[in-house]
C-alpha cells in the first residue's frame, strides 16, 4: 500500500475553488477591494461605482478632471492592481 503525499491546505483549497469555478470570482472580488489600497484614499473617495467584465475593470468617477489623469496613468495602474491580487485579473480599464 502507497501512501500518498500530503498536500498544503493552500493547495487543497485552491483545487476545491477551481474545481467548483469560484477562483476567477474570488480573484475579482479581490482586485475590486484593492482599488482603495492602489489609488489611495484621496483618489478613493470619487470613485462612485465600480465592476470587472470581460477582463475590464470599469470606474465611475464623480470628477471629470480625475478621470482624464487616471486615463493617462491606465497601464500602470492594470500591472498595480493585478500585481495586488497576485494573478492576471483585468487587462483593461474604463473610465466613465
Amino acid at each position: 500500500m502507497f501512501r500518498k503525499q500530503p498536500l498544503k491546505i493552500s493547495e487543497v483549497v485552491c483545487r476545491n475553488l477551481r474545481h467548483n469555478g469560484l477562483e476567477t470570482p474570488l480573484r475579482q472580488m479581490r482586485l475590486l477591494a484593492a482599488w482603495d489600497k492602489v489609488v489611495g484614499p484621496g483618489l478613493a473617495r470619487y470613485t462612485v461605482n465600480k465592476f470587472i467584465r470581460n477582463q475590464t475593470l470599469f470606474v465611475q468617477l464623480s470628477s471629470p478632471a480625475l478621470r482624464s489623469e487616471l486615463s493617462m496613468h491606465r497601464r500602470n495602474l492594470i500591472a498595480r492592481l493585478n500585481e495586488a491580487v497576485g494573478a492576471f485579473v483585468i487587462a483593461e480599464i474604463k473610465f466613465y
